[in-house]
């Protein structure tokens, strides 16, 4: 008896999920940002597997409107696409972009008909990715994990700026002389030779410059050297969308997730647990500017009136608006709240 209840309620669950799922906006539509919650999503500040797992799932069935997750990714990536999942990593995994969303991400990748070798993990710096346990993940799963830094730069391929920069080793023009030297910042080859869809998976993780360590910033700064020079707020303000609006970025963003399982309002780079609220939530929008403006808005919410963002650190988001590159009005962004309970969900 007992177990044919338990089937009644997760066939009418399935059957609710069904009917949202078909009513759902269209993926690409500007501002659209859809927030899964789930209360056992985290204990303790660390993520629970199953939970994370029925959130990804669930997320992207109703974020594409699709009645599976073969479907669902169809309408999004290839088969034959070169996949590469763009996490945020030097915070490390308790701060960062969490190992257990992109395990569950590569996981209904793989239900979906992605093959292993068509996948792979990557961020800046090698080091950091390894430190952060993404190359743990990326070995249970045959994936392929990368450093841009590592992997160099195309030469033929570059963003340019006037502003001179302090080069270090690993730059194209690290040692070289002359005029101009220092003005470009050339693109990683992960992006000019290899990848041709990204899947940004990025922390909601305060950023003192850009406000959050998020979709725009995460990706424009991983993505090319020679980015000392772009340390202040406005000359970030600049950068970030410019790079960002690179065809060999923007055009193969096929879907942002925000890892919103914490909300760490205080530390950038550090694991500052104490100055951190537990949301349980994972994003997915096509639109890189709302969920950052969205993610701003809620790290301004949990640490308070007396320390908003700064106006130059926002001056990114409404520069990337200007661009067309997404949505920066908060009364603009269209969010849709999907809440998981242990046995049930309903939408908000």
């Amino acid at each position: 008896m007992l177990s044919k209840v338990v089937a009644n309620v997760m066939f009418a669950c399935a059957l609710a999920l069904a009917a949202t799922a078909a009513d759902a906006p269209p993926p690409g539509l500007p501002g659209r940002v859809l927030i899964v919650g789930h209360s056992a999503a985290t204990q303790a500040f660390s993520p629970q597997t199953e939970a994370v797992r029925k959130m990804l799932e669930t997320g992207i069935l109703r974020f594409t409107g699709a009645a599976s997750e073969k479907s669902a990714w169809a309408t999004l990536i290839s088969t034959q696409d070169v996949l590469g999942i763009q996490v945020h990593s030097a915070p490390g995994r308790t701060s960062g972009t969490r190992p257990a969303v992109v395990e569950s991400l590569i996981e209904s990748l793989l239900r979906s008909g992605i093959a292993p070798d068509r996948i792979v993990i990557w961020d800046r710096r090698a080091v950091d990715l390894r430190l952060a346990g993404f190359y743990e993940v990326a070995k249970k799963f045959n994936v392929e994990v990368a450093g841009a830094l590592d992997e160099g730069y195309d030469s033929e391929v570059f963003y340019t700026s006037p502003l001179l920069g302090k080069l270090v080793y690993g730059d194209v023009e690290f040692g070289k002389k002359g005029e101009g030297t220092g003005r470009n910042s050339y693109v990683t080859k992960l992006l000019t030779k290899r990848i041709t869809k990204i899947i940004n998976v990025t922390p909601l993780l305060n950023h003192n410059q850009a406000g959050v360590s998020g979709a725009l910033y995460g990706l424009a700064m991983a993505s090319v050297d020679n980015i000392l020079r772009f340390e202040e707020p406005e000359r970030l303000a600049t950068a970030v969308p410019e790079i960002y609006g690179l065809p060999e970025l923007a055009d193969k963003v096929a879907l942002n997730i925000v890892d919103a399982l914490i909300c760490q309002y205080r530390g950038e780079e550090r694991s500052l647990l104490h100055y951190s609220t537990t949301l349980n939530e994972l994003w997915f929008s096509r639109d890189p500017v709302a969920v950052d403006t969205l993610a701003i808005k809620v790290l301004d919410q949990n640490r308070g009136a007396e320390t908003r963002s700064r106006k130059s650190a926002l001056q990114i988001y409404n520069n990337a608006a200007l661009m067309d590159l997404g949505v920066a009005e908060a009364d603009k962004i269209k969010i849709e709240r999907l809440q998981l309970a242990t046995n049930s969900a309903s939408l908000n």
